[in-house]
């Protein structure tokens, strides 16, 4: 049987905060039951599968890509850049690669390819959805603490009106993305 790395990220288009991508390969003799895209989880289910893949997979990575290098590398390549190194976290062989979406951001790899909606349809892709979210979703909470008065334990860094409200009374935190245009007016 095939083994397939699915791969998937979280946090493209939040305006602060780390930008992650997740890659797993699931035990083919050890089916995990409920996976499926991420954002249609509840927090608590999410969590809960979470544990269970991490606990479960013949082998996971989270790459993590932080706002300043978003900033400094641009969307595109910060997207590579974390799937890369959730990628190169991986030590048991594979056969396929499969990159939720429709671009290929791991193009020199001959192994990979992309799926629209695979974070549906595919379970390591949907696993790799998973832990990726739980993790960026931790970390923003943990952050809310350092960085009060963003919401970002609610928001996980998006732009809501609690974030909006946040920026205008206490401008730019370093966990924000300096080159998204909606924070460039609080610069």
């Amino acid at each position: 049987m095939d083994l397939v790395v699915g791969i998937d990220e979280v946090g493209r288009g939040s305006w602060a905060g780390p930008l992650l991508a997740g890659a797993v390969i699931l035990d083919p003799a050890n089916p995990i039951a409920g996976l499926t895209d991420s954002k249609l989880l509840s927090p608590k289910k999410r969590a809960v599968l979470s544990s269970e893949i991490i606990l479960n997979a013949l082998a996971y990575g989270i790459g993590w890509v932080s706002a300043e290098e978003v900033d400094s590398m641009g969307l595109t390549l910060a997207v590579a850049t974390a799937m890369q190194r959730a990628l190169d976290a991986i030590k048991t062989s594979y056969d396929e690669i499969v990159i939720d979406g429709d671009f290929n951001f791991l193009m020199s790899n001959p192994k990979a390819r992309t799926l629209i909606k695979a974070d549906l349809t595919v379970p390591s892709v949907s696993a790799a959805s998973i832990i990726a979210k739980v993790a960026r979703d931790t970390y923003m909470a943990e952050q809310s603490r350092i960085y009060p008065g963003y919401g970002f334990e609610r928001n996980v860094g998006y732009g809501t009106r609690d974030h909006s409200e946040g920026l205008v009374v206490n401008g730019v935190c370093s966990l924000h993305r300096l080159s998204f245009k909606p924070i460039k007016k609080f610069i």
